[in-house]
């Protein structure tokens, strides 16, 4: 099972990083997995959100952005940063605003 599980985190790719984070701070690493469960569950799941109200909470998007840019070793903010980017035009908008996307990548 082990020799699997390295083939799926390509040699263990981004494992340290995952496994540092976690030790450092573990709430921050289980809000960013809870975050990643809401978006799919949002995304495969079009009648989650009425019609009514469309913007059931507010990002500030340097915060994110900022978390995103301190922590992308860790696999799950690179999964998140990929599906916001991907999934939601104003996070898109935002980033390819900014002057230091460098820190990004």
């Amino acid at each position: 099972a082990a020799g699997l599980w390295t083939v799926f985190t390509l040699g263990g790719v981004g494992s340290k990083a995952s496994a540092q984070l976690e030790q450092c701070s573990p709430l921050a690493s289980q809000s960013l997995l809870l975050l990643l469960i809401f978006f799919y569950f949002f995304i495969s799941d079009n009648t989650a959100f009425s019609s009514s109200n469309p913007h059931a909470f507010q990002i500030n998007f340097n915060s994110l952005y900022t978390a995103l840019c301190e922590q992308q070793k860790s696999d799950q903010a690179t999964l998140l940063l990929y599906m916001l980017l991907h999934q939601n035009s104003n996070v898109r908008t935002y980033v390819l605003a900014r002057t230091d996307i460098e820190n990004l990548v």
